[in-house]
């Protein structure tokens, strides 16, 4: 009995080769010199928070000279807890490929456990050389158990989604924050000017800043590595300064009884105080989302030998210095700078604080182009500025949104404070979602043992949770604003990937079975012109229906006809011989082939010319391969009428390039059915069509070159 045939590529989808990750081994040399890059691109804003950490810590003043042993004991346990342990030694490790953010933890999920909201995955996908797929151990029935509820579980899979989008709102509300309140404190050092002087020369070095993205950030880490060693050298001879001139004696703040003192003698004010501590690790993060540019070794070398020693000791100096001078508090870090360096030390924070904007610019535009490639977010103009880098991106129109929030925020709260307020909101839960992601990784994909995973998941945990209880407390002082940039970003994420998925999924169930085909294969009527079509559709396991209604209503198609799906599968980046795999649409002499073109979250849309030609070579490549399994011999056996076949083809296919490719780009109408809901149908026929008619259009994101697009419309009722 014939086997019936299967509907997807999941049989003749080309063989991927055995191409190698591009995480290798690199020589100590490289791995110094990645370190030295990492200073520049990652470690401007934890560098630059001392500059507001007490001010933000003692609103209402040192009340008690020991309060500020137990804050300083509070600063240097944090940092050893949260950036040194947690993410230099642990979090680091759960990389996707080299990629590190909330989005390459995810995609670790979605590739181990089938908890992806939309059903695209591929037996091929797993062949993928930057796969690295492990089947669960069956030793370790636990992993397989939590897997399997992941995976029959449809509340747990959107959990898992919304967790991924709150998180990846929060740090683009960084890149709101980070740069207000970085290059506020700094210009806050020119003491003769008042508070509406400092706001409005803040605004216009923020206006300056962004303004200069378009430029790019190709040598981003070159550039800015020297500024920020200059300023971590500074601020390591200032505390060193202070420390030994005002009193050594703050180091017994290692001491950890001093944290209990703090918060007995100060109860609840104690705890409020917590976050402006919690001010010390902002940035912590970025070690992780901006690891894909570097290497493990490379982070966890420069924060252990420069960043981390130097933090401390300034924040030892200024602890130091306020031991003997309570009463400047609000103004710690430039208070404490010795008088002939001063304003060399205020150029060098200025600096400092538009580098520690400028990387959290950098990380918000990658983050929306990952969004992008999952179908998370509404289309927009994606410019790639580095050759080296396929991470550094700049997107005009978040660069525009992102300056007038900042501007906005600047004018609005005015000092660092109120901001501090909103920006622990952010910097904690962050946290909080990399803890609850990294516990689930260990649980799957590591299978590390129970106890590892409890102690990891308690401390880290209390920790944080700890942390939030209190910026949360401040929710009515500024706290808010990350909660409402989170959910208004939220909300546009999870409108756009709800119609999204079902909008795949009405493709799916509609999809063209192999009999109308068949029978539109015979259909007299219709007219093969020369040249070959790319008619582009998101469904990888069918024909569309779409193609169905340009037949209806455009009687003629293209001699060689490829059904393109643009597919992004959970991996940081897909090998270029990888990235196409294909299937012949019966009858074979119509011509018609199916091929899905594989991307990673960060790889690049190539131009239109080299994906044309990239295609037809991949093609040709399959229609040969074909013809030799279905000839039932080998290559160097093949005799001279059966490969003649395959000649002709891959002539024929040659043939129709030379006559030029056209695009069929489908344009579809998303609306709500008639039974809907009220609520559905104001989300689908309005908030989405509203994003929809505003945001790029699919030829503009693809960049497709106008004269040889045509768009066919339909409405799908969803």
């Amino acid at each position: 009995m014939a086997p019936a045939p299967v509907e997807s590529l999941n049989l003749e989808a080309g063989t991927t080769s055995p191409s190698k990750s591009r995480i290798s081994k690199v020589s100590w040399w490289s791995t110094v010199s990645l370190a030295f890059q990492s200073i520049g691109v990652i470690y401007g804003d934890i560098g630059t928070s001392p500059l507001y950490v007490y001010s933000s810590t003692f609103l209402n003043g040192v009340k008690h000279t020991d309060d500020i042993l137990g804050v300083l004991s509070l600063i240097i346990y944090t940092l050893l807890f949260l950036p040194m342990i947690k993410y230099v030694f642990i979090v680091l490790w759960a990389n996707d490929n080299g990629d590190g953010g909330t989005f390459a933890l995810y995609s670790l999920l979605c590739r181990h456990a089938k908890v992806s909201m939309i059903p695209n995955q591929q037996p091929e996908d797993m062949k993928l050389s930057n796969y690295s797929l492990q089947a669960p151990s069956t030793q370790l029935e636990r992993a397989s158990k939590i897997k399997e509820k992941l995976e029959s579980s449809k509340v747990a899979q959107q959990i898992l989604f919304l967790v991924t989008i709150l998180g990846t709102s929060m740090v683009l509300g960084d890149g709101v924050l980070t740069p207000s309140i970085s290059v506020l404190s700094a210009v806050a050092g020119i003491k003769s000017l008042d508070i509406n002087a400092h706001v409005w020369i803040a605004v216009a070095i923020l206006i300056v800043l962004f303004s200069a993205q378009r430029f790019g950030t190709d040598k981003v880490g070159f550039t800015f590595a020297p500024v920020l060693c200059i300023w971590f050298l500074f601020i390591t001879g200032i505390g060193l300064y202070n420390l030994f001139k005002y009193d050594i004696g703050v180091v017994r703040a290692l001491y950890p009884k001093y944290i209990v003192d703090y918060f007995r003698r100060n109860g609840k004010d104690g705890w409020i105080s917590l976050g402006g501590v919690i001010l010390c690790i902002t940035g912590a993060e970025a070690m992780f989302a901006d690891l894909g540019h570097f290497n493990v070794q490379a982070v966890q070398l420069s924060f252990s030998t420069v960043v981390f020693p130097a933090i401390i000791l300034q924040y030892c100096g200024q602890a130091a210095y306020l031991t003997k001078n309570p009463g400047d508090v609000s103004a710690a870090f430039y208070a404490s700078i010795p008088g002939p360096i001063y304003w060399p030390t205020f150029v060098v924070a200025v600096a400092a604080a538009i580098i520690a904007s400028q990387a959290m610019i950098s990380g918000a535009f990658a983050i929306i182009s990952q969004s992008l490639s999952l179908g998370c977010f509404p289309r927009v103009k994606v410019i790639h500025t580095s050759t080296n880098y396929a991470g550094q991106v700049y997107i005009p129109e978040i660069n525009f949104l992102l300056m007038v929030a900042c501007v906005l925020l600047t004018i609005g709260f005015k000092t660092t404070e109120k901001i501090g307020n909103a920006y622990g909101i952010a910097v904690v839960l962050v946290m909080v979602i990399t803890t609850c992601f990294l516990t689930l990784i260990m649980l799957v994909i590591w299978k590390t043992s129970i106890w590892k995973v409890v102690l990891f998941t308690v401390v880290f945990g209390l920790i944080e949770l700890f942390y939030l209880s209190s910026v949360l407390y401040k929710f009515v002082e500024g706290g808010y604003l990350p909660l409402l940039f989170a959910a208004f970003l939220m909300t546009i994420m999870a409108i756009w990937h709800y119609v999204h998925k079902e909008r795949y999924m009405y493709e799916l169930e509609n999809k063209i079975s192999s009999d109308t085909v068949k029978t539109l294969a015979k259909n007299p009527n219709i007219n093969r012109v020369p040249g070959i079509g790319f008619l582009y559709s998101e469904l990888v396991q069918g024909i569309p229906p779409i193609f169905a209604h340009l037949i209806n209503n455009i009687p003629s198609i293209h001699s060689v006809l490829v059904f393109i799906s643009i597919k992004c599968v959970p991996v940081s980046r897909v090998e270029m011989d990888e990235r196409f795999v294909f299937r012949q649409v019966e009858p074979r002499d119509n011509r018609m082939f199916r091929c899905v073109a594989r991307y990673g979250y960060n790889d690049v849309n190539e131009d239109p010319a080299d994906f044309e030609r990239r295609l037809v070579e991949h093609l040709i490549d399959f229609i040969q391969q074909e013809q030799l399994i279905l000839d039932g011999m080998p290559a160097e056996d093949g005799d001279g009428v059966r490969a003649s076949t395959a000649e002709e083809e891959v002539q024929f296919v040659k043939n129709a390039m030379e006559k030029g490719v056209v695009y069929l780009l489908g344009e579809t109408e998303v609306i709500a059915k008639d039974n809907s809901s009220f609520f559905k149908k104001i989300v689908i026929n309005y908030v989405y069509d509203f994003l929809r008619k505003n945001f790029r259009k699919g030829d503009q994101a693809m960049a497709v070159p106008h004269g040889r697009l045509l768009r066919v419309g339909m409405t799908y009722e969803i």
